[in-house]
């Protein structure tokens, strides 16, 4: 393989998965932006050595693990996952005329603290490491309607400990990105359902005890390890569940 994309992996591995290997690597460090297009089969063929059919395998593999998406006519592309409405797929956010409002984003608190137990296990980091928390409401016109819990690794997302908080903005993710280089590539989601404590039911201007829904999402990069943690509150009455089985 060309020396300038050399990336150690197992020699026992097959040729296809040496290269799929080498290509995730060179995703990870940021070499092809989320969105890029990556080089053509051909020319990979021709940087690597590979065969093209080989290249082609490769290709495949991280079109698999969705890391990379086809488009008929234009070529591969690094996926870049959107985030924008997947709230829109639990819980009501619409306007008199029926159509879609995305909520504004407001940081209540911000703190330094040595991550929960639990948290620290899901983000794949030592227990009692420093962490930083935030906690937002989200808004639709100006009525709460979720409540978010966030946690990130202190180190990785020091440059958001210092950051005025009105200019956090509506969306995070890009945000992450923007100010610490972090980008997130997929999430996971669990959906249960409990009643709202206290303070939960204060900032969301429900009655205490009333039933919502929670939802936790971790949040991983392009290197599969977890860089994000959140749970969100909403009330049960907004929840909607839609979905297309085909």
């Amino acid at each position: 393989m060309h020396a300038s994309l050399s990336v150690a992996s197992d020699p026992r591995l097959p040729i296809y998965r040496q290269l799929s290997d080498l290509l995730r690597s060179r995703i990870e460090q940021g070499h092809w932006a989320p969105g890029s297009r990556i080089p053509p089969e051909s020319e990979l063929a021709e940087q690597t050595g590979a065969a093209l059919g080989t290249v082609r395998r490769a290709i495949e593999v991280l079109v698999d693990d969705g890391l990379l998406t086809r488009q008929q006519g234009r070529g591969t592309f690094v996926r870049k996952a959107d985030f924008s409405n997947s709230l829109f797929r639990f819980f009501r956010m619409t306007g008199e005329d029926g159509a879609l409002l995305m909520p504004q984003g407001r940081i209540l608190a911000r703190r330094l603290a040595p991550l929960p137990a639990a948290v620290a296990e899901r983000l794949s980091l030592r227990p009692g490491a420093e962490g930083l928390c935030l906690d937002r409401l989200r808004l639709v016109g100006d009525k709460p309607a979720l409540l978010e819990c966030i946690w990130l690794e202190a180190g990785r997302f020091a440059a958001l400990a210092e950051l005025p908080l009105e200019d956090f903005g509506d969306l995070l993710y890009p945000l992450y990105e923007r100010a610490c280089g972090a980008v997130v590539a997929r999430a996971t989601e669990l959906l249960t359902v409990g009643s709202a404590g206290a303070v939960t039911a204060e900032r969301l201007g429900i009655a205490p005890g009333a039933a919502v829904v929670v939802v936790d999402r971790l949040a991983y990069g392009y290197d599969g390890r977890p860089m994000e943690w959140r749970r969100s509150w909403g009330a049960a009455d907004k929840f909607a569940y839609s979905i297309e089985i085909r």
